[in-house]
């Protein structure tokens, strides 16, 4: 068997329980899984996956006027009016039965 080293990362338990339940499905083992990114991270000389920053990033409210705070609060009006919303619970709901969370 080969020589192993030890890490320990702190990650949000949340984040955790969700990747140990996709892994197990994956019939993988999370240290497995940690030496497979850090084999990719060796092979490609980098992060193996794009980091950037979203397009649409959200607003954030120290960097706006007035005026564009309240033009967006008036877009999220008229979306709640057309029905364009769901309620949060809905969304957590469907995300319970597609991914058993």
């Amino acid at each position: 068997m080969a020589r192993t080293a030890n890490i320990f990362a702190r990650v949000e338990p949340e984040i955790k329980e969700q990747a140990e339940k996709v892994l197990e499905q994956l019939g993988i083992p999370m240290s497995n899984a940690i030496g497979l990114f850090l084999r990719q991270v060796v092979l490609q000389r980098g992060i193996p996956f794009d980091t950037k920053l979203p397009r649409n990033m959200p607003l954030s409210i120290e960097e706006i006027s007035e005026e564009q705070f309240n033009a967006e609060i008036e877009k999220g009006m008229a979306d709640l009016n057309s029905g364009k919303v769901v309620p949060a619970e809905k969304v957590f709901d469907r995300m319970s039965k597609d991914y058993g969370l």
